[in-house]
């Protein structure tokens, strides 16, 4: 036994197996005892300590265990699963004395383990193989089979078919069925679309079902069960694929009536593309009854996509074109069109509804009239040579707009008083965090959850760190015991401008309070947070500002004196308020301690200064304290400049000559629409170095940063929280680039900055118009958020805001569906009246052009939408609706013009030009030198 022992320690793995062989079964149960009790010791050793025994600690365990159930959970202990090499070789040979049933127990147990993978699905083979028992068939092995088959596909130099590897496996027959068993999927099991291929996972299934290798009917039940029972959408277009591929018969066709119409009427679109096409083949083969084709036709009809809406009207028009006696069944389901958001989806529907309303009885004739009085204005003639009296109009009902309440300011917690409760904290957010390097772009943050947190435990740390400090680092070392840069140090990117976030400001604290950090590296470290050179850019710069905090902080906590920061925000948007920094700073002087440079400055761009009797009193109370930070906060609070005024962007017209192609605006530098801030000299003068590149002026500059992660942005808006217009200048490019180029993620601050408690002017609303053409969905509904907030709040000018999405369409930053999409997810939170006053300002430039813009029909749409729910009271008509309205065609562009023009009723459409000087009351007029 001490020799086994020895050659674990030694890290000797290959030497394992035959000392463990030699050992009985006393014997093994008692080296089992010394290995358990050496693995919990190997768990405070360093990485480099651990990896060198791993492996033979692993496959000593697995041989001493006496029982299956034991030794699979040993095998399957995380702690004991990094190796470069698989183990499992050696595993075997450590138990090739074992009894044939012991190893199908063992196999059975292991393979109902999560996370198995290539290796292990090879261990499981080997183990039934040995012992002749049937291959335990569960999702984890399955996963791992995958793996074996996606490997396979590369191993060697000449790249094998998938149907060549899959028809070799012994196992496929077995393996594959459960496939379509299984909740998710396995990542391995890839798919694209290419109808003819079998290189892939769907058409390689197929062809062995063409095979007779698996049961062809069963697959098809299996696909159709699957599409029925809804799930990702990446498995089910797979399962749709296979289906497709095995082109199920008539009679498999008709047998599966219900779940074809359950599939076209709640599926994802093309699953219900599918069943849609099915159900038109059993119409054709007199095989769909009317009812079932009704009852499907009015969940369909509801469905938002035109394509699979218009189908369905078309297969409801052959059918009564056939036999008209039916209308009375199928005319009710041809209504719920009415409803649809789409005008020419309407059209269509209210035309097969005339056409065979004669042949229909008065009860039904009441039910069509009855959903027709849904339609809007512009089909209200029609509507009423229809159905005469029948159609009530519709009582007017006030309109009443719905916007979120306005946020409140809440209050942060005060940090955590005991020992015990702040180490809890700490380990939670630092160990969230303990393996994050470049976190994948996608990820928003909860802003105001993410500054909170980190300030609250950054308090609690400088307080106790005072009164508690052997305590404090004991429970620290406990809590994070395996942590990475408790274990190894800080890493360089931990304390990287350009990638810095809150929890590595957090790591930077912890690690200078358990003596982890050189003073070496802390000088060099910290000296990285000053901004040089011209290419800074405003994600570095924030984040130098976070990083000078907290190397400070560190440096307070060893000298033992600080009893708190002064900068801890009183509100969660990070605002300190006036009279609670006063207070911080007469307790400062009292105990005769010296602000930190970088605490107090980052108090002084947080504080709140108030207006009028109450602005006044905050800075004589500074002022009075006698010292030189009270006077340099009552200098702070009387100022009036913003911490760097924004200036004005030149854009204000749009005017797009016909000659000027995209590449020419692109050469020139036209389609940038950024705004400059000016300098600050009394942060330059006053401010810690890491602070000056806020006090400089900066020009537009559309620069893309790729080393930046919105996850890490929570503390940017908390560095300004009263100063949203600066945030929002400064931030810009990474806007232009979400709406332009589709930078994922870059809006995720915004929301934050909509809630600040600083005036929101032009530069806020710029950045909202490019926010609401974004890319991305996620992107855009961060968007709608902010643009709701501001609305909430009192502080969106929606004529603004209209005017700068006009003038980014103009210059193709911005594209005009997306801005649709944005703005209808807006209108159809209830703020109908907040949309229509900032596309009344947007939409005369674009109705303008002689070419007419893509999806400007969408957005026609959008505003019609709106105006029929709120009316256009106190709205200016509209310039150029008219003429478009009168064009000739029925685009969806001049049915919506149309639509819209409907709802003003016989005012005046054409608006004057306005004056010269209102023409250009926009965030923009020329650059403020």
């Amino acid at each position: 036994m001490n020799e086994l022992l020895t050659a674990v320690r030694a890290g000797r793995h290959h030497d394992v197996p035959p000392l463990v062989l030699v050992l009985d079964r006393p014997g093994r149960r008692s080296a089992l005892t010394e290995l358990k009790e050496l693995r919990k010791e190997v768990r405070g050793w360093d990485w480099q300590r651990r990896d060198k025994i791993r492996k033979a600690l692993l496959v000593a365990g697995a041989g001493c265990h006496t029982g299956a159930a034991g030794c699979a959970a040993w095998i399957g202990g995380h702690d004991l699963r990094d190796w470069t090499r698989s183990p499992y070789p050696l595993i075997l040979a450590s138990l090739k004395d074992r009894d044939p049933a012991w190893l199908g127990d063992l196999a059975q147990r292991f393979a109902g383990r999560s996370a198995l993978s290539e290796a292990e699905y090879a261990f499981v083979g080997e183990l039934t193989r040995i012992a002749r028992v049937p291959l335990p068939v569960t999702d984890n092995l399955v996963t791992g089979w995958t793996e074996l088959v996606g490997a396979a596909r590369w191993r060697r130099r000449t790249r094998r078919a998938l149907t060549e590897i899959l028809r070799d496996d012994p196992h496929t027959a077995v393996l594959a069925p459960r496939l379509f068993e299984m909740p998710e999927l396995p990542p391995q099991v890839d798919f694209y679309d290419a109808p003819d291929s079998q290189d892939h996972w769907p058409g390689a299934l197929c062809a062995l079902a063409g095979d007779g290798v698996l049961d062809r009917s069963y697959l098809v039940e299996r696909c159709v069960a699957r599409l029925m029972r809804g799930g990702r959408s990446v498995d089910q277009r797979f399962f749709l694929a296979v289906l497709q591929r095995l082109e199920a018969t008539e009679d498999e066709e008709q047998r599966h009536l219900r779940d074809w119409t359950a599939m076209a009427a709640d599926g994802i679109a093309p699953v219900a593309s599918h069943a849609q096409q099915v159900l038109v083949r059993l119409d054709a083969r007199g095989v769909l009854p009317t009812r079932e084709l009704a009852d499907v036709s009015g969940a369909l009809l509801f469905r938002s996509e035109k394509k699979l809406v218009r189908a369905q009207l078309t297969l409801l028009g052959k059918v009564l074109r056939r036999d008209p006696s039916t209308a009375g069944e199928l005319l009710p389901a041809v209504a719920e069109a009415f409803g649809h958001e789409g005008i020419d989806i309407q059209e269509r529907a209210l035309k097969l509804v005339a056409r065979y309303l004669p042949v229909v009885g008065p009860e039904v004739r009441e039910l069509l009239a009855s959903a027709a009085a849904q339609l809007g204005p512009v089909h209200r003639e029609t509507v009423t040579a229809l159905f005469g009296g029948l159609v009530e109009e519709a009582p007017q009902v006030a309109y009443e707009e719905l916007l979120p309440p306005a946020p409140a300011l809440r209050r942060l917690e005060p940090a955590p008083e005991t020992v015990a409760e702040l180490v809890e904290e700490v380990a939670a957010r630092v160990k969230a965090h303990a393996s994050e390097h470049w976190i994948p772009a996608s990820a928003v943050p909860d802003t105001s959850a993410g500054i909170t947190g980190f300030e609250r435990a950054l308090d609690g740390l400088v307080r106790l760190a005072r009164s508690d400090r052997e305590e404090l680092t004991g429970g620290l070392r406990e809590a994070l015991a395996g942590v990475h840069f408790v274990e190894h140090g800080l890493s360089p990117y931990m304390v990287d401008p350009r990638g810095v976030s809150t929890s590595h400001g957090l790591s930077v604290v912890v690690a200078s309070l358990l003596g982890l950090v050189s003073e070496r590296d802390r000088v060099a470290w910290r000296a990285k947070t000053v901004v040089t050179g011209a290419d800074a850019c405003a994600h570095a710069a924030l984040n130098r500002v976070l990083l000078d905090r907290v190397w400070e902080a560190s440096e307070a906590m060893a000298a033992g004196r600080v009893p708190f920061l002064l900068a801890t925000p009183t509100w969660h948007t990070g605002a300190v308020e006036a009279a609670e920094l006063v207070e911080r700073l007469r307790t400062y002087r009292e105990l005769d301690v010296r602000p930190g440079p970088a605490d107090f400055a980052q108090a002084l761009l947080r504080v709140r200064r108030g207006s009028g009797p109450e602005r006044a009193e905050a800075a004589a109370a500074a002022e009075a304290l006698g010292t030189g930070e009270g006077d340099r906060l009552a200098a702070w609070i009387r100022a009036e400049d913003a911490v760097a005024p924004v200036l004005r962007h030149p854009a204000t017209t749009v005017s797009r000559p016909a000659a000027v192609t995209w590449w020419q605006r692109t050469a020139t530098g036209a389609r940038q629409v950024l705004v400059a801030t000016r300098e600050r000299l009394v942060i330059q003068r006053d401010f810690p170095a890491a602070f000056h590149w806020l006090g400089r002026a900066q020009l537009p500059r559309a620069q893309e940063c790729y080393h930046w992660g919105p996850e890490r942005s929570s503390h940017w808006t908390a560095t300004l929280p009263g100063d949203p217009d600066t945030l929002a200048a400064w931030l810009m490019p990474d806007l232009l680039f979400a709406a332009d180029q589709g930078q994922r993620g870059a809006v995720g601050f915004l929301p934050a900055l909509a809630e600040s408690p600083g005036e929101t002017g032009g530069a806020m609303h710029l950045a909202l118009a490019y926010a609401l053409g974004a890319r991305h969905p996620e992107d855009r509904t961060a968007a709608v958020d902010t643009l709701l907030v501001l609305a909430a709040r009192g502080r969106l000018d929606g004529a603004m805001l209209g005017r700068e999405l006009a003038i980014l369409v103009d210059r193709d930053l911005v594209k005009v569906n997306r801005t649709a999409d944005a703005l209808g997810t807006a209108a159809a939170t209830g703020a109908c009246r907040t949309v229509l006053t900032v596309l009344a300002a947007m939409l005369p430039g674009l109705l303008a052009y002689e070419r007419t813009p893509r999806a400007l029909g969408d957005l026609l749409s959008v505003a019609a939408e709106c105006a029929e729910r709120c009316g256009t009271g106190g709205i200016e008509p509209i310039a150029g609706l008219a003429a478009t309205a009168g064009r000739k065609g029925s685009s969806q562009t001049v049915r919506q013009a149309a639509r819209l023009l409907a709802t003003f009723g016989d005012r005046e459409t054409e608006e004057r030009p306005a004056p010269e000087s209102d023409r250009k009351a926009t965030i923009g007029d020329q650059i403020n030198a």
